[in-house]
């Protein structure tokens, strides 16, 4: 018989990318959302509210395998929480596979210690567990570039760097993954190439034909250190996605 799986977050940005590849191998897919949503062939939609603690009980009924990728700004350890305590109520759960980020146990920022909550909840929860730290992704970083390109003086933080990854090369490792056993903490994967914040704004400025004047700043306090120092950053260990922030540009942004 196919493993049945239930995603949380299915509908989000990786969510819409990881569930066609499972579905497409036959397993029989749940899929938990706030908003209700049709059925559709080879995946069932079920509503609840992983921070409420709503329709949890319902979502995880008979699952073999949670993916587990919903997560918000903050609340995420009490969510992820809530989600291991239905998982152990259901009784079927042999595997939880949940993504987080690069730098969750080095960055002193309150949402990189929102993801190492959740982890927190994942690994001390008593179930067979695979936990893969990844990169930010290309379309949050692009939220971010075209945010700041807006602006007539760029600010250019000194030694703020990022290893952006191709949300599809984080969909297909989940994926594999998910139908695999549980491995615990698995290598993080983060992009081929290592930019600065003004390279990366410069790159999304080219693709659209424009300039902008850079301002280049200072960031204090431990949250500069830690960028400086690279703890967001995976250099040694990491394995790499395929795609560079140039190729998502040029299938992203209009010439």
């Amino acid at each position: 018989m196919s493993a049945s799986i239930l995603v949380t977050g299915g509908t989000g940005t990786l969510g819409r990318l990881v569930t066609p590849l499972l579905r497409d191998t036959g397993a029989r897919l749940r899929v938990l959302s706030r908003g209700s949503r049709a059925t559709e062939p080879g995946v069932e939609h079920v509503t609840g509210d992983l921070l409420k603690n709503e329709g949890l009980t319902a979502a995880v009924a008979g699952v073999d395998t949670i993916l587990h990728l919903a997560g918000g700004a903050k609340g995420d350890a009490e969510a992820t929480a809530n989600l291991v305590r239905a998982a152990h109520r259901a009784g079927t759960v042999r595997h939880l596979v949940h993504i987080s980020v690069i730098g969750a146990d080095r960055m002193p920022l309150a949402w990189f210690a929102n993801q190492r909550g959740a982890e927190q909840a994942v690994t001390e929860s008593g179930l067979p567990w695979t936990m893969l730290r990844a990169a930010q992704f290309h379309d949050l970083v692009l939220t971010m570039v075209r945010g700041m390109s807006k602006l007539p003086l760029i600010p250019a933080p000194g030694g703020l760097r990022f290893q952006p990854v191709a949300t599809a090369d984080v969909a297909s490792r989940l994926a594999e993954l998910t139908l695999g056993d549980p491995a615990g903490l698995v290598p993080d994967l983060a992009g081929p190439t290592v930019y600065t914040l003004d390279e990366l704004v410069r790159g999304y400025l080219s693709a659209n034909g424009r300039r902008r004047l850079f301002l280049p700043i200072r960031i204090p306090g431990k949250a500069g250190r830690a960028y400086r120092a690279g703890h967001n950053l995976n250099l040694d260990t990491a394995v790499t996605g395929e795609h560079t922030w140039e190729d998502f540009l040029a299938d992203r942004v209009p010439a």
